[in-house]
């Protein structure tokens, strides 16, 4: 495994300003440090063992096949379905004709075909979207986060508060791993997936300093985006094409099922029956 190197352009070859590394705010310097002048840092143990965890199940990098098979395609299918059924264009035909049950559906059809929702939070979407108005409410904030006007930290925060409004029977629906999938498969090059558990640790092994809040907020999302991003920049050698790449690393680093020498899977979503139920 060959290590990660610098670029060799004209600005990477600037003296880039030493920073101790020891607490949260120097490591946030250094990691500003590297943004700006597009580098990473080539010393960083954590980021080598992380790296090394990826090869040893993909040793072809983001074109592995065997990553293809188990992390990439499916997600990049149902960004594809996503572009087919729900362009922006035809998302806001769709509300500009009330059919605001079609968006939901249709959203949740295409989400129902991976796993990435566990099965009560699958179920409380459903739920949730089942009556005009929950469906309506789903659909407009829905589109005020993907193609609307304004920030990302405003459009995000309207987001956050219309999921938190909409009608629940049992388990609530203001997670962060609905939050964050609508985003994820609809605009992959902006937006990233967050599964708690696993990222938090997956962050933890990076040495990234990332301060999660169990109620979505912008703060946190935007600290997710950082890391995203500085997975694609630490990695761009193992060629990641978008935010899909950088949260399969992570799930690589955090998840039960990369643990040991061997995969062991652990996904408790049926994903075939879910589809069915919301087809």
């Amino acid at each position: 495994m060959s290590p990660i190197r610098e670029p060799s352009g004209q600005a990477e070859r600037r003296r880039v300003p030493s920073v101790q590394r020891g607490g949260s705010g120097s490591y946030s310097g250094w990691r500003r440090t590297c943004f700006r002048f597009g580098v990473s840092n080539p010393i960083d143990a954590k980021k080598l063992r992380c790296r090394r965890r990826f090869l040893r199940y993909f040793p072809h990098g983001f074109g592995d096949e065997r990553y293809l098979a188990w992390e990439r395609d499916y997600k990049a299918e149902a960004h594809a379905r996503w572009k087919a059924k729900l362009s922006g264009r035809r998302f806001a035909e769709f509300l500009a004709a009330g059919q605001y049950d079609e968006v939901a559906v249709e959203a949740l059809r295409i989400e129902a075909r991976t796993n990435l929702l566990f099965s009560f939070e699958k179920m409380a979407l459903r739920d949730a979207v089942r009556t005009a108005s929950g469906a309506r409410r789903f659909a407009e904030g829905l589109y005020a986060w993907l193609h609307g006007r304004g920030s990302m930290q405003a459009r995000f925060d309207a987001w956050c508060q219309a999921i938190a409004k909409l009608p629940r029977r049992q388990t609530r629906v203001l997670t962060w791993p609905v939050v964050t999938v609508f985003g994820f498969l609809a605009q992959p090059g902006r937006h990233i997936f967050l599964k708690p558990n696993v990222t938090r640790l997956a962050a933890v092994r990076y040495g990234f300093d990332f301060h999660y809040r169990s109620r979505p907020n912008w703060t946190t999302y935007a600290e997710l985006l950082d890391l995203a991003a500085l997975v694609r920049l630490d990695q761009r050698d193992l060629g990641p094409r978008d935010f899909i790449d950088a949260q399969s690393f992570l799930w690589v680093q955090g998840s039960e099922e990369y643990q040991g020498r061997s995969f062991r899977p652990v996904q408790t979503t049926r994903v075939t029956a879910l589809h069915k139920r919301v087809s």
